[in-house]
């Protein structure tokens, strides 16, 4: 396991209960008991780091490189998951993964951005960043959804759209803007889910939705804390006080109303427990759609819009 630098107290212990662990003598009764301590301790310390992290500690967290992505995610809660690619109009981008699949038995669209979890997938899915292909795929798909009336699931995982010259040149913020358009035109439920960075219009292309959840470390912003403090300080070392001043953890958030609810983590953040997160953003997703069954189309329409149009105003 990666330690983050706040992390190194608590990694510490932990190597040193594993030391002890190790010990051909660990059925000793003392050994025992000074692990059983160590573990009390480490305990302690995980839940008093954890419960009062800053922003820029949290978005560490939502960077860990272990922590699930969205194809962790796809193999924990959808089955029969068939991948649909390409736009139709330019070809693939691996960036943004989608296609039908079940969740606990419900037919849905699954979409989402997936970063990588080496050197050769990070490279192939070009680190989350999606070009403009990837959002076109998106919308073909919520346009399938609409047609044979699909709940859409999305998890939202990006630094960004891909700010490249060839994506640029491809039509980058019209496929973003085309995107939004599609989610605010979706005629069946459509859940958003942020699993880790939620950057910028990357993100919202595919979180414009009737439920928008984040799990508890993640964040979601309209541009990076380095971005904002190159902007701003001419220097990305400032990139700790741009993190606060953006407000982009999921408990700013949900204070402004912004987003629907938190998911929690296990404690120590998801790469710690994937599968019980994996779960838990689950339950969350089960419980929206219920919320959201049976729906009449126009009204989700309405609502939807009406959500959106109403943020910022008193």
């Amino acid at each position: 396991m990666i330690a983050l630098e706040f992390e190194k107290p608590i990694a510490e212990l932990e190597g040193k209960i594993a030391e002890l662990r190790n010990m051909t003598s660990s059925k000793d009764f003392s050994i025992a008991e000074e692990i059983s301590r160590l573990e009390t301790k480490a305990e302690k310390l995980m839940m008093n780091t954890y419960g009062k992290l800053t922003a820029a500690q949290k978005m560490q967290v939502a960077r860990h490189s272990e922590r699930p992505h969205f194809s962790d995610y796809v193999k924990g809660l959808i089955t029969d998951f068939t991948p649909l690619a390409g736009d139709r109009n330019f070809g693939e981008d691996h960036a943004m993964i989608g296609g039908l699949g079940r969740f606990n038995g419900r037919s849905v669209v699954v979409m989402g951005q997936e970063k990588g979890s080496d050197t050769t997938s990070r490279i192939q899915h070009n680190f989350g960043m999606a070009r403009p292909e990837g959002y076109r795929k998106a919308i073909r798909l919520m346009e399938m959804a609409s047609q044979f009336q699909l709940p859409v699931l999305t998890l939202v995982d990006t630094a960004g759209a891909y700010p490249g010259v060839d994506a640029e040149a491809r039509g980058q913020a019209e496929a973003i803007a085309q995107s939004i358009d599609s989610c605010l035109r979706l005629r069946t439920p459509m859940i958003s889910v942020v699993i880790g960075e939620g950057g910028s219009g990357g993100a919202i292309a595919i979180a414009t939705a009737d439920r928008v959840y984040m799990l508890e470390h993640s964040i979601y912003s309209v541009i990076s804390p380095e971005g904002c403090a190159s902007i701003l300080w001419r220097s990305s070392q400032h990139a700790e006080e741009a993190a606060a001043a953006l407000k982009l953890t999921a408990q700013d958030l949900l204070s402004l109303k912004l987003i629907d609810a938190i998911i929690p983590e296990p404690l120590g953040g998801a790469h710690r427990q994937r599968a019980e997160a994996i779960a838990t953003v689950g339950q969350q997703i089960e419980k929206g759609l219920t919320e959201l069954s049976p729906w009449d189309s126009e009204r989700l329409l309405k609502r939807r819009r009406q959500k959106y149009l109403s943020m910022g105003r008193a």
